[in-house]
């Protein structure tokens, strides 16, 4: 179903490159830089995002909360991810329980106009037996849900690991890698009914020796040891997968992707949403649509073309 999702894109637009990458452009978690916006300034915000962005990506990333308005203004051939899921989760509850949206359901989703549907879920592998089985439930259920309405279901999960720290930190980025792979082997299982995973860079560039993004010194694995765990994890998995960007500057993520490539990393895409156009908000709460617009048509055009050459 990713193939054919992928030829519909090359047949529409050409905007996959020539390893059949897919370029998404996403802006799921918006909300919390405008924590204190209203409905129309994210709504607003989003549409300027899709209609300048979109003429140089595979597809756009919204939610059905505040992007439906967005999704009339994209690039005639862009296709449309639209995310099932609540942003956050429960802090009260351990263990990062995923939601959906109270008022959808992927028949919802795909009459709104959704070719892709997405689902974000935290996961440690070394949870509880019993949080894990809850997980692995919840996604078979969507995995379903998809497969009746022959929809497409993209699966991003996010490694955490709370007995070891914050996802930034030295001592988490030493576990990454492990955890990564874990759950790459976990959701490609045919059972989950996931088409493709959207995942972690498998290390922390912070940490990795030699590279721009390790400022202070300190090294959790050398360049060579960074580009196995890359091949690693991607031979754990079953489906394709493409690559997030998890709000590191787009300057990070295209280092990411140079090592990636480096290491013959077979993956089929990115999703990049604040590295693309995360510089782009203090511009609109200080001036406004117009001011946006004209960034997006200069620094964001050359974030996403400068992404679209290293994939290249």
């Amino acid at each position: 179903m990713f193939a054919e999702f992928v030829f519909k894109l090359i047949d529409g637009t050409g905007a996959v490159d020539r390893f059949g990458r897919v370029v998404v452009i996403g802006d799921v978690v918006v909300e919390r830089a405008f924590e204190s916006s209203s409905a129309e300034n994210l709504s607003d915000f989003k549409l300027q995002v899709t209609e300048v962005l979109t003429r140089y990506a595979s597809a756009i990333l919204l939610d059905p909360e505040y992007g439906l308005e967005a999704l009339k203004h994209r690039a005639p051939n862009a296709g449309v991810f639209l995310a099932y899921e609540k942003t956050g989760y429960d802090t009260n509850v351990g263990g990062r329980l995923p939601d959906l949206l109270d008022e959808w359901s992927v028949r919802r989703l795909v009459a709104a106009g959704a070719d892709v549907i997405k689902v974000l879920m935290y996961y440690n592998g070394q949870d509880t037996a019993h949080l894990n089985m809850t997980k692995y439930a919840f996604i078979e259920r969507i995995g379903a849900e998809c497969r009746a309405y022959d929809v497409p279901f993209f699966l991003e999960v996010l490694a955490y690991d709370d007995k070891v720290g914050e996802e930034k930190s030295f001592e988490f980025a030493r576990v990454k890698p492990t955890r990564v792979k874990e759950y790459m082997q976990e959701f490609s299982k045919p059972g989950y009914g996931v088409d493709i995973l959207k995942v972690d860079i498998h290390v922390n560039m912070a940490y990795v020796a030699g590279t721009q993004a390790n400022t202070d010194g300190e090294v959790a694995y050398s360049r060579e040891e960074a580009k196995q765990f890359f091949r690693d994890a991607a031979a754990a998995s079953q489906v394709p997968f493409i690559y997030l960007s998890a709000g590191v500057s787009d300057e990070v993520f295209l280092e990411s992707l140079e090592l990636a490539a480096e290491a013959d990393t077979p993956f089929s895409g990115v999703l990049c949403g604040r590295a693309t156009w995360q510089d782009g908000i203090p511009v609109y709460a200080k001036g406004g649509s117009s001011a946006l617009r004209s960034w997006l048509e200069e620094k964001g055009v050359q974030n996403i073309q400068a992404l679209n050459v290293v994939l290249k």
